[in-house]
């Protein structure tokens, strides 16, 4: 069973004036996960889609939905995934790939039928990333030695992490989808500090990794006029072009960040002073 919802983009200057719940409604996506369901969530940033799949005693198949208008998923798609769960397989026409937890898959444009099974006692946990695409390129799976790894930050700022690079285009080919993943080290709460923003790209991200009864603050907004959105385990986040996109938690976790929009160059960010903040 699949379940879809639909996004609409927001100016700054509405997004400033958002209640709590309203900032919540527009941008948080909870509950990503459900028992044999595909959950996905089409966005008006850069129509990037954003979704979860957990399989539990039988195969689930990706199928299109009304926003596509399209036979299949990936008639003008491509996709990334990212297993957060216990061993899993996808299968692309015929061919399968099995995924351990933190490897991921890339699917490119034109491929028709798309399965998920857990094979493991513990269910795989399949998050999803899907952005338009306009050529097809290979499908790839990516482990964690194959990733473009990156040390960042200093435990004297509680922000010590790893970035595994997975699906970019310094690994390998893609249209505008990229995908990777952060780990804090422990000790660590403080993600993507000092902040910044890129107007070429937007962003989501999804939190897991987090210890029961802990939570997570994702901060958004302009650089003047920040807001806050607290998060639980496998919770993600939609993050606008003209938004910063940090977080702190009560304990180290890990995220995903997918991007899509029209540079794919990793380093291209607009920085923001961390004292400049408001």
């Amino acid at each position: 069973m699949t379940q879809s919802e639909f996004r609409y983009a927001h100016h700054p200057n509405d997004a400033k004036n958002y209640t709590t719940e309203k900032l919540r409604e527009e941008f948080l996506i909870n509950n990503l996960f459900q028992p044999n369901q595909i959950k996905l969530v089409y966005t008006m940033y850069d129509r990037l889609i954003v979704g979860g799949i957990l399989p539990i005693d039988k195969a689930l198949k990706l199928e299109t939905i009304d926003e596509l208008k399209a036979e299949n998923f990936l008639d003008r798609r491509e996709l990334g995934i990212i297993n957060v769960g216990g061993k899993g397989k996808v299968t692309v026409d015929g061919t399968v790939y099995e995924l351990d937890n933190k490897e991921a898959l890339y699917i490119g444009k034109g491929n028709k039928e798309i399965t998920f099974e857990s094979i493991s006692e513990e269910n795989a946990y399949f998050y999803i990333n899907s952005a338009p695409a306009h050529q097809s390129f290979p499908t790839k799976k990516i482990t964690k030695n194959e990733a473009e790894i990156v040390e960042l930050g200093d435990i004297k700022y509680a922000n010590r992490r790893t970035i595994n690079k997975l699906i970019v285009n310094s690994v390998l080919e893609t249209c505008q989808l990229q995908m990777g993943m952060t780990e804090l080290h422990e000790g660590s709460v403080w993600n993507t500090m000092p902040s910044h923003t890129h107007t070429r790209r937007m962003e989501a991200y999804f939190y897991f990794d987090l210890e029961e009864g802990q939570t997570i603050s994702h901060f958004m907004g302009q650089p003047t006029e920040t807001r806050h959105i607290f998060l639980k385990n496998r919770d993600a986040v939609i993050s606008p072009e003209w938004s910063i996109h940090s977080g702190v938690g009560t304990s180290n976790y890990s995220f995903i960040w997918g991007m899509a929009g029209e540079n794919m160059d990793y380093g291209d960010m607009d920085a923001v002073k961390t004292d400049e903040l408001k």
